[in-house]
Protein backbone atom coordinates (compact mmCIF):
# COMPACT_ATOMS: atom_id res chain seq x y z
CA UNK A 1 0.00 0.00 0.00
CA UNK A 2 1.45 3.19 -1.35
CA UNK A 3 1.34 6.28 1.39
CA UNK A 4 1.11 9.54 1.09
CA UNK A 5 1.64 11.92 4.43
CA UNK A 6 0.25 15.77 4.07
CA UNK A 7 1.41 18.31 7.08
CA UNK A 8 0.58 21.10 8.69
CA UNK A 9 -2.53 23.03 10.04
CA UNK A 10 -5.04 22.27 6.99
CA UNK A 11 -4.58 19.87 4.17
CA UNK A 12 -6.32 20.63 1.08
CA UNK A 13 -9.37 18.91 0.58
CA UNK A 14 -9.06 19.53 -3.57
CA UNK A 15 -5.58 18.05 -3.81
CA UNK A 16 -6.48 15.54 -1.56
CA UNK A 17 -8.93 14.61 -4.00
CA UNK A 18 -7.09 14.87 -7.08
CA UNK A 19 -4.25 12.04 -5.72
CA UNK A 20 -6.82 10.25 -4.97
CA UNK A 21 -8.67 10.15 -8.38
CA UNK A 22 -5.03 9.78 -9.96
CA UNK A 23 -3.46 7.44 -7.14
CA UNK A 24 -6.59 4.68 -6.78
CA UNK A 25 -5.78 3.03 -3.62
CA UNK A 26 -3.39 5.53 -1.67
CA UNK A 27 -3.41 5.92 1.57
CA UNK A 28 -3.62 9.42 2.70
CA UNK A 29 -2.64 10.72 6.07
CA UNK A 30 -3.04 13.98 7.28
CA UNK A 31 -0.80 15.18 10.54
CA UNK A 32 -0.06 18.22 12.77
CA UNK A 33 2.26 18.80 14.84
CA UNK A 34 4.92 21.60 15.43
CA UNK A 35 8.75 21.24 15.66
CA UNK A 36 8.17 21.29 19.48
CA UNK A 37 6.59 18.20 19.48
CA UNK A 38 9.11 16.42 17.38
CA UNK A 39 7.07 15.51 14.26
CA UNK A 40 2.98 14.56 14.01
CA UNK A 41 1.37 14.43 17.17
CA UNK A 42 -2.15 13.89 15.51
CA UNK A 43 -2.96 11.96 12.33
CA UNK A 44 -6.03 11.06 10.25
CA UNK A 45 -6.58 9.34 7.35
CA UNK A 46 -8.54 10.92 4.99
CA UNK A 47 -11.45 8.15 3.12
CA UNK A 48 -11.44 8.71 -0.68
CA UNK A 49 -15.05 10.21 -1.80
CA UNK A 50 -16.78 11.19 -4.88
CA UNK A 51 -16.25 14.33 -3.91
CA UNK A 52 -13.98 16.57 -2.46
CA UNK A 53 -14.17 16.13 1.69
CA UNK A 54 -15.54 19.63 3.25
CA UNK A 55 -13.10 19.84 5.76
CA UNK A 56 -9.86 17.37 6.44
CA UNK A 57 -9.46 16.93 10.42
CA UNK A 58 -5.53 16.95 11.57
CA UNK A 59 -6.93 13.76 13.28
CA UNK A 60 -6.57 12.33 17.02
CA UNK A 61 -3.24 12.09 18.97
CA UNK A 62 -0.60 9.17 18.27
CA UNK A 63 0.25 6.68 20.99
CA UNK A 64 2.02 8.49 23.92
CA UNK A 65 1.06 12.17 22.79
CA UNK A 66 -1.68 13.87 23.86
CA UNK A 67 -3.67 17.04 22.43
CA UNK A 68 -6.06 19.25 24.60
CA UNK A 69 -8.40 21.86 23.33
CA UNK A 70 -8.19 24.14 26.55
CA UNK A 71 -10.07 27.80 26.87
CA UNK A 72 -8.05 30.30 28.38
CA UNK A 73 -8.10 29.32 31.87
CA UNK A 74 -6.76 26.05 31.20
CA UNK A 75 -10.28 24.17 31.47
CA UNK A 76 -11.17 21.70 28.73
CA UNK A 77 -13.77 22.58 26.07
CA UNK A 78 -16.69 20.67 25.04
CA UNK A 79 -16.75 18.76 21.89
CA UNK A 80 -17.63 21.37 18.94
CA UNK A 81 -16.15 24.41 21.26
CA UNK A 82 -12.87 26.14 19.70
CA UNK A 83 -10.23 26.68 22.21
CA UNK A 84 -5.96 26.90 21.95
CA UNK A 85 -4.63 23.72 21.24
CA UNK A 86 -2.05 22.49 23.91
CA UNK A 87 0.13 19.18 23.43
CA UNK A 88 1.79 16.74 25.49
CA UNK A 89 3.73 13.53 25.84
CA UNK A 90 6.77 11.96 24.00
CA UNK A 91 8.97 13.88 22.04
CA UNK A 92 7.82 17.01 23.43
CA UNK A 93 10.83 20.12 23.41
CA UNK A 94 11.95 21.01 26.76
CA UNK A 95 11.95 24.74 25.75
CA UNK A 96 13.44 27.21 23.33
CA UNK A 97 17.55 27.81 23.81
CA UNK A 98 18.68 30.72 25.07
CA UNK A 99 15.22 32.10 25.41
CA UNK A 100 14.14 31.39 29.31
CA UNK A 101 10.83 34.10 28.81
CA UNK A 102 9.62 32.55 25.65
CA UNK A 103 10.14 28.79 27.04
CA UNK A 104 8.06 29.79 30.21
CA UNK A 105 4.96 31.64 28.44
CA UNK A 106 4.83 28.06 26.06
CA UNK A 107 5.89 25.54 27.71
CA UNK A 108 3.26 25.72 31.12
CA UNK A 109 2.59 22.88 33.90
CA UNK A 110 0.27 20.41 32.88
CA UNK A 111 -2.39 19.92 34.95
CA UNK A 112 -3.91 16.79 33.49
CA UNK A 113 -0.51 14.94 34.60
CA UNK A 114 0.56 13.65 37.77
CA UNK A 115 4.03 13.44 36.66
CA UNK A 116 5.07 16.85 36.80
CA UNK A 117 4.57 17.05 32.73
CA UNK A 118 4.42 20.22 30.76
CA UNK A 119 2.46 21.24 28.17
CA UNK A 120 3.31 23.37 24.67
CA UNK A 121 0.98 25.97 23.97
CA UNK A 122 0.89 26.02 20.16
CA UNK A 123 -0.84 29.20 19.84
CA UNK A 124 -3.18 27.44 17.31
CA UNK A 125 -7.30 27.51 17.68
CA UNK A 126 -8.74 23.80 16.75
CA UNK A 127 -11.94 22.02 18.38
CA UNK A 128 -12.54 18.60 18.61
CA UNK A 129 -15.99 16.91 16.94
CA UNK A 130 -18.03 14.45 18.38
CA UNK A 131 -15.94 11.48 17.17
CA UNK A 132 -13.03 12.97 18.74
CA UNK A 133 -11.21 13.94 15.57
CA UNK A 134 -9.04 17.52 15.79
CA UNK A 135 -9.76 20.29 13.59
CA UNK A 136 -7.80 23.17 13.19
CA UNK A 137 -9.66 26.42 13.16
CA UNK A 138 -6.68 28.56 12.85
CA UNK A 139 -4.48 31.00 15.04
CA UNK A 140 -4.96 32.59 18.34
CA UNK A 141 -2.37 35.31 18.10
CA UNK A 142 -1.26 37.70 14.75
CA UNK A 143 1.26 34.87 13.52
CA UNK A 144 0.78 34.16 9.91
CA UNK A 145 2.03 31.69 7.49
CA UNK A 146 3.36 32.29 4.05
CA UNK A 147 4.19 29.24 1.79
CA UNK A 148 5.27 27.50 5.21
CA UNK A 149 7.36 30.28 6.83
CA UNK A 150 5.66 31.29 9.90
CA UNK A 151 5.65 35.03 10.48
CA UNK A 152 5.38 37.25 13.25
CA UNK A 153 3.76 40.97 11.57
CA UNK A 154 4.75 42.96 14.94
CA UNK A 155 8.23 41.89 14.06
CA UNK A 156 8.40 42.82 10.96
CA UNK A 157 6.45 45.99 11.40
CA UNK A 158 8.74 47.02 14.29
CA UNK A 159 11.75 46.88 11.65
CA UNK A 160 10.14 48.80 9.08
CA UNK A 161 9.34 51.16 11.84
CA UNK A 162 13.21 51.57 12.58
CA UNK A 163 13.43 53.65 9.25
CA UNK A 164 13.65 57.52 9.68
CA UNK A 165 10.79 57.97 7.00
CA UNK A 166 8.33 55.44 8.52
CA UNK A 167 5.87 56.73 11.01
CA UNK A 168 3.26 53.56 10.82
CA UNK A 169 3.56 50.27 9.80
CA UNK A 170 0.98 46.95 9.32
CA UNK A 171 2.22 43.98 7.68
CA UNK A 172 -0.63 41.81 6.77
CA UNK A 173 -1.57 38.91 3.88
CA UNK A 174 -2.71 39.80 0.64
CA UNK A 175 -3.02 37.16 -1.99
CA UNK A 176 -1.31 34.64 -0.82
CA UNK A 177 1.98 36.97 0.14
CA UNK A 178 3.35 38.82 2.67
CA UNK A 179 2.12 42.79 2.10
CA UNK A 180 3.54 45.96 4.42
CA UNK A 181 1.75 49.09 4.22
CA UNK A 182 3.63 52.04 5.62
CA UNK A 183 2.84 55.60 6.07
Amino acid sequence: VTVAFTGGEAASPAHVHKLQRLRPGIRVVNGYGPAESMGFTTTHTIEPGDEPHTLVPVGAPLVNKAAYVLDPHLNLCAPGVTGELYLAGEGLAHGYLGRSDLTATRFVPNPFATDGGRLYRTGDLAHFDRHGRLHYDGRADDQIKIRGFRVEPGETEAALLTHRAVTQAVVTVHHEQLAAYVV
